[in-house]
């Protein structure tokens, strides 16, 4: 079998190929002046699909499959090149290859951001894990800094690169796939430590055997320290978008109902409900758990099931009865995923005197931050009893 001629020689298909090869690079010369509108376009389609995944789940689905076909298509770049260079072809020039990676970077980065603005709880850590984001998501576009990063400092772009996809998978498979939030946090830390290793590569240059082993142990210690820093990541596809605290029950219609200020006399003898409403993709079922805290204490963890796919968010309420004996002070309930990560989170305080207390009446509230809606119009949803 006869291998093909140098880029020099006549094949045919090396022709066809020079001139496609050429086509792309004088397609991107024309979108140069145009990039700018490309971080709004990502990020519209991130706003349509997070809006999306409940009312038109396919067409959230069609956005975040496109998502992952770029990101095939970039991984794959370098594996292409590679092949085509140990046969003859042609391939790219470095600074067209840079552009495209950029696109595709700035079109994972915009697209992601609605997810981690909407789901993340900004008096916790999670606020670092988004600001971070925002900050890769700048640096995308700032054309000089971007190619100076992808010229000269390899191991660092590979990062940024092993980030991006990190974030991809993060958002997208609760929506294509149904996993849960903890198993897509697994698959997008291991996804990126396999991406990380070129980084750490460039970094380490090993050589010997022993070098490689502990490069690998590197990246192994990273996963770990993603995994032990989770509660720092906002659970992208879950958000609470509405809360209630009431003395009472309606049966009937399973609404919050009653007036009572929290004192101590008055939680101790009634109980309290927590209701918190939950967004979450179509198809997609979960656990989440309402842990009850007093002064920074945890003394309850109940387990509640979530369906998503309700336009106002899946309802579920927990029962606190057996209140301590001095039940004075802060109280927060933290709305928590099986992987630790913070969906939300309802605070009060119980007073002694009812002139200081907080006054709670069943009126359904809205986090800050998200579009208002008529919550009055939630379906119910499972109810817990804490003890």
């Amino acid at each position: 079998m006869t291998r093909p001629s140098r880029p020099g020689g006549l094949n045919p298909a090396n022709s066809r190929l020079v001139s496609l090869q050429t086509k792309i690079a004088r397609l991107s010369q024309r979108l140069r002046p145009y990039a700018w509108l490309w971080p709004p376009v990502a990020f519209s389609a991130g706003v349509a699909s997070f809006f999306l995944v409940d009312r038109q789940q396919w067409l959230g689905a069609a956005l975040a499959l496109a998502m992952l076909i770029a990101w095939l298509l970039l991984l794959s770049e370098s594996l292409i090149q590679r092949w085509l260079s140990n046969r003859g072809y042609p391939h790219l020039s470095r600074g067209v290859t840079t552009f495209i990676a950029q696109m595709i970077h700035q079109e994972t980065l915009f697209f992601s951001l609605p997810f981690l603005l909407a789901t993340t709880v900004w008096s916790s850590g999670q606020a670092v894990f988004t600001v971070l984001f925002m900050g890769l998501a700048l640096l995308s576009i700032l054309d000089p800094l971007y190619f100076r990063l992808a010229e000269r400092h390899r191991w660092v772009y590979f990062a940024f690169h092993a980030l991006c996809v990190f974030v991809v998978v993060l958002v997208t498979l609760p929506i294509m796939l149904y996993l849960t939030t903890g198993e897509s946090l697994a698959i997008a830390l291991a996804v990126m430590v396999v991406f990380t290793l070129p980084s750490l590569v460039n970094l380490l240059r090993p050589k010997r055997a022993s070098s490689w082993l502990a490069m690998i142990g590197l990246a192994l210690l990273l996963a770990g320290a993603g995994w032990a820093g989770r509660g720092w990541v906002p659970p992208a596809n879950l958000w609470l978008s509405g809360y209630a605290l009431s003395p009472g029950l309606e049966v009937s219609s399973r609404n919050p109902s009653g007036h009572m200020a929290l004192t101590s006399e008055a939680v101790t003898a009634r109980g309290l409900f927590v209701f918190t409403a939950i967004r979450a993709p179509r198809g997609l079922s979960e656990t989440v758990y309402h842990e009850w805290r007093h002064n920074g204490v945890l003394v309850d963890r109940i387990p509640l099931e979530i369906r998503g796919g309700r336009a106002q968010g899946y309802r579920a309420w927990t029962h606190k009865q057996n209140f301590p004996e001095h039940p004075e002070g802060d109280w927060r309930v933290d709305v928590m995923t099986p992987s630790d990560q913070r969906i939300g989170v309802v605070r009060f305080s119980v007073q002694e005197d009812a002139s200081d207390a907080q006054v709670v009446n069943g009126d359904i509230q809205t986090p800050r931050g998200l579009p208002g809606l008529d919550w009055r119009q939630l379906i119910p949803g499972k109810e817990g009893d804490a003890d």
